[in-house]
């Protein structure tokens, strides 16, 4: 967390400042290594998203590329209870600033002064996402599919939440080998990953818990994918399928939620 829908909500709320002109830069943390004197009178020309990555394409200068891993967020406001924890300031010739929260200290913010280049793999949003593709990434794998749709240099942007979501819609084990998948299963599970992820953007993300650590859209208002989570920390819980408790299992390092009889 954030991942794909929660990234791509805040670029969209970002989309705004494409145009402006950086006029003031504070760094308030000693682990962000930006360079501000390089950032001073530079306009933005471009706010993207690439996997879990934000893109601030800097006219001339490069890119500045956030990750927001854990707990952080950037935007255009912040709350009273954000204020201790904010890195970076952008101050723009519009009157506004772009904020960089992030509490926990694990996000990022990298300037790439020749563009971004990350070894990322496949948009799970764009065209080039087919079942075909799918197939293939599948077909070479001995590791479990959850595993596989948590590999960033393979596809970019699934985390461990629209990965267990995903698998529920297709009625796949995660425990299941990749290369075990039937055609039938790989186009069931292409068609969970794409209306998950496109459900989660148009509900502005998912949002666990009310702390200051835990995703905004905005200063006050979080996403509201969170109602419609159908595995993702429902241990326990009645599976809205087939009635069956959900269970929960550790595969490769991370908690992974599942229907034991829908998903058989």
């Amino acid at each position: 967390m954030p991942e794909l829908p929660e990234v791509e909500t805040l670029v969209r709320r970002l989309r705004p400042i494409v145009g402006t002109r950086i006029v003031g830069a504070e760094v308030l943390d000693d682990r962000l290594a930006i360079p501000v004197k390089a950032l001073i009178g530079v306009s933005i020309e471009g706010v993207t998203r690439r996997g879990k990555y934000i893109v601030i394409g800097l006219d001339g200068r490069g890119d500045l590329v956030v990750h927001l891993r854990m707990s952080g967020r950037l935007r255009l406001d912040r709350s009273e209870d954000e204020i201790p924890y904010t890195r970076m300031i952008l101050r723009l010739d519009s009157g506004e600033s772009v904020y960089f929260v992030n509490p926990r200290r694990l996000g990022t913010v990298v300037h790439c002064p020749h563009g971004f280049d990350a070894k990322l793999g496949i948009e799970p949003t764009g065209p080039e996402f087919t079942a075909e593709i799918l197939a293939e990434f599948a077909a070479g794998s001995r590791a479990p599919i959850k595993q596989l749709l948590l590999d960033q240099r393979k596809i970019a942007g699934i985390g461990n939440i629209y990965a267990a979501e995903a698998l529920w819609r297709a009625k796949i084990d995660p425990r299941r080998p990749a290369k075990s998948l039937r055609q039938t299963e790989i186009s069931a599970l292409h068609a969970g990953i794409t209306s998950v992820l496109f459900n989660a953007i148009e509900q502005l993300g998912t949002t666990i818990g009310s702390g200051v650590s835990d995703y905004r859209r905005s200063a006050e208002a979080g996403g509201s994918f969170q109602n419609r989570l159908a595995v993702y920390g429902r241990e326990n819980e009645p599976c809205e399928r087939c009635g069956t408790a959900i269970e929960r299992v550790v595969l490769a390092g991370r908690s992974t939620c599942f229907c034991p009889a829908c998903q058989a």
